[in-house]
């Protein structure tokens, strides 16, 4: 019983990094039409960057906030120049979304390849709130439940800057409906633009996260796109409140299954997407 309400807990602590990885898919997705397979990527540059700070004296929390603008920059940049320009010399909506992709793969490789050069190959780690906590008769790491409680926060504040705020509106808004939004007086380029950089600025805030609990690798992007894309298939693509209950579940199912056979924790991830596509292709959450 303790072991699986250990696992429970750990599951949960992952989902979490999780849901949070795959919000900034969702939302690149589900405005500007653009499933970016360098996703990763940036929770690498985030990971990368914390690693430095943290060495350098700075708390890991303040790397985090330094890193939020940084990779917004970088993917506001990126959409801008880049997929922005693709849009509109595009023949046909499903032609841009084809093209992005695999400009996405070209990113994803320039990025792997130059943070290689910059930070070599070697995993890098640095301490950080490494002590025990007890729960009932259950031993955890301090820093787990940490990164898991600013991850919650970080989804939450999300979530109301999408609810509450003009701009949240607005990016909802042309996920709906962009030529309606336009004629609102929505400016589409830049709400678009912004969406890619909020997805990558969240990225970047979850391998901070990650670099608190793992070590960081200029190697680790790839594998967390394709949990963050498992992730929104299985909430539903450009559902947020999709991404983190899908998010929780591949959490607490990817830990149950490493418990068992840590070999097999991707086999199941794909597992779960295989049987989601045969069932309900819409996925939990409908956009």
């Amino acid at each position: 019983m303790i072991m699986l309400f250990n696992t429970l807990v750990i599951g949960l602590i992952m989902g979490g990094i999780y849901a949070l990885i795959a919000m900034g898919l969702s939302l690149q997705y589900g405005v500007a039409r653009i499933l970016n397979i360098s996703h990763g990527e940036f929770i690498m540059i985030g990971a990368c960057l914390t690693w430095s700070l943290s060495t350098a004296g700075v708390h890991p929390v303040l790397a985090v906030v330094i890193c939020c603008p940084l990779t917004l920059l970088v993917g506001f940049l990126l959409h801008r120049f880049l997929y922005e320009r693709m849009k509109r010399i595009a023949p046909a909506a499903a032609a841009f979304e084809g093209n992005a992709m695999l400009l996405a793969f070209g990113i994803m490789f320039i990025l792997q390849n130059s943070a290689t050069r910059v930070w070599g190959s070697e995993a890098m780690a640095y301490m950080f709130l490494a002590r025990p906590v007890i729960i009932g008769e259950s031993y955890f790491a301090l820093n787990r439940l940490f990164v898991f409680a600013l991850a919650i926060v970080v989804i939450i504040l999300f979530y109301l800057f999408l609810t509450m705020t003009r701009l949240g509106k607005s990016i909802r808004a042309s996920a709906q409906d962009s030529e309606a939004a336009s004629l609102m007086g929505v400016n589409i380029k830049t709400v678009m633009a912004l969406c890619f950089g909020i997805g990558a600025m969240l990225a970047g805030i979850a391998g901070s996260l990650l670099s608190m609990i793992e070590p960081a690798r200029t190697t680790m992007g790839m594998g967390y796109s394709i949990i963050a894309l498992i992730v929104v298939v299985l909430g539903g693509l450009g559902s947020i409140p999709g991404s983190l209950v899908g998010g929780l579940i591949l959490g607490v199912v990817g830990t149950y299954v490493q418990t068992i056979e840590p070999s097999l924790m991707i086999a199941a991830f794909y597992a779960i997407i295989m049987i989601i596509l045969l069932v309900r292709p819409q996925g939990l959450f409908r956009r």
